[in-house]
């Protein structure tokens, strides 16, 4: 079995620089682990602690059930893909491919087999008998990843594998390392700082921020139940769009005014936002919930907001509009055939049961 355990684990460096802190993690076998944040946020540290690749400081990791702490990189029976691919230059694909099957003495046949294995699986067969300076980004990047299938680990590694990429032959390799791990069935912890690649990739997502894990869950969970501000606007794109107001009860309606905008929440919500009446709180609310009541038949008086719109971008089959309430800024995504006027008022409507609040102080998640 190739579950991956990592019980209360932290990385210091010199200075005293807490890198990763007290992390709890556990992913299943088979499972598509994701390791999403922003730079800095201690998912790559953590991967390769998990490699063998850093000490760990405190805690405890494990691969299925044997402790590794203490065990060097090359008897962990996982396989690490880099974001530079590491190729070497003056090897061909096949012997890039087969290098680390010759030092672990494997017979010569089994390399063959293995490494034509691979190869058939990624597509790379006719590409064997080039080096590396004779391939294409994506080429060189299947090789690593073949380099990777060919030893059968247990878990496999990937550390911002695509980020040397163009954007379109992301999107491919995105769709080829998902369609390898259906066919492998094998456990992958994958780190990036795309959440794109997090949500459309990953059987669960563990967001980090500073080197603390903020949540984990599977990709809708985290997009519609986030734990945090933080996750709320790291994950989902554009991010999701917030504003400081204040919850306000007026004729045993409950609303949130934000100064130029006032909306009424919806009755499921009065139980969790009432200890917060009359205090200040962080509303948000995804730029897809938010609608241009030219084409909403039946928009609710108390939902619709009047906005100056400042900017469209037309994004092909939708389009991007850059807001201002007077006080704050925010992103509205519509369909293609919106076109306001640039810096002329216009009328949303906000879809009240999809928000969110957060608490001003903890910018933990209220509703």
């Amino acid at each position: 079995m190739a579950q991956v355990s990592l019980k209360n684990v932290s990385k210091y460096f010199t200075g005293g620089v807490k890198a990763v802190d007290n992390v709890d993690l556990g992913v299943e076998n088979k499972e598509f682990m994701i390791l999403v944040g922003p730079s800095g946020c201690g998912k790559s540290t953590t991967l390769r602690m998990i490699a063998g690749l850093e000490e760990v400081s405190a805690g405890k990791i494990y691969i299925g059930d044997k402790l590794v702490n203490d065990v060097p990189a090359k008897d962990r029976d996982i396989a690490m893909v880099f974001q530079n691919y590491a190729l070497y230059p003056h090897m061909t694909a096949f012997e890039n491919l087969a290098f680390g099957l010759k030092l672990r003495h494997y017979p010569k046949h089994e390399i063959i087999q293995r490494v034509n294995d691979a190869a058939e699986i990624l597509g790379i067969k006719h590409l064997l008998n080039r080096k590396p300076r004779e391939l294409s980004g994506g080429e060189r990047q299947r090789v690593a990843v073949g380099r990777a299938i060919v030893r059968k680990p247990m878990v496999f590694l990937f550390d911002e594998p695509l980020s040397n990429l163009d954007a379109k032959l992301r999107v491919q390799m995105r769709t080829e390392i998902h369609k390898l791990h259906i066919r492998l069935q094998t456990t992958i912890i994958y780190v990036t700082h795309d959440q794109v690649e997090a949500m459309t990739m990953g059987d669960k997502i563990a967001v980090m921020k500073d080197g603390i894990l903020q949540q984990v869950a599977d990709p809708i969970t985290v997009y519609d139940f986030p734990k945090n501000k933080f996750v709320a606007g790291f994950i989902g794109s554009p991010p999701m769009n917030f504003m400081r107001g204040e919850i306000i009860k007026k004729d045993g309606r409950i609303y949130f005014n934000e100064g130029s905008i006032l909306v009424k929440l919806v009755e499921d919500m009065y139980k969790k936002i009432t200890p917060y009446i009359d205090k200040e709180v962080i509303f948000g609310i995804r730029s897809e919930d938010i609608y241009d009541k030219l084409f909403v038949s039946e928009a609710p008086p108390e939902n619709i907001v009047r906005v100056t719109c400042e900017v469209f971008e037309p994004m092909g089959s939708e389009v991007y509009l850059y807001l201002n309430t007077g006080k704050h800024t925010f992103i509205a995504r519509v369909g293609a055939h919106d076109r306001p006027q640039v810096n002329q008022d216009m009328d949303l409507v906000f879809d009240m049961s999809k928000v969110h609040f957060f608490d001003k102080g903890t910018e933990e998640t209220i509703i």
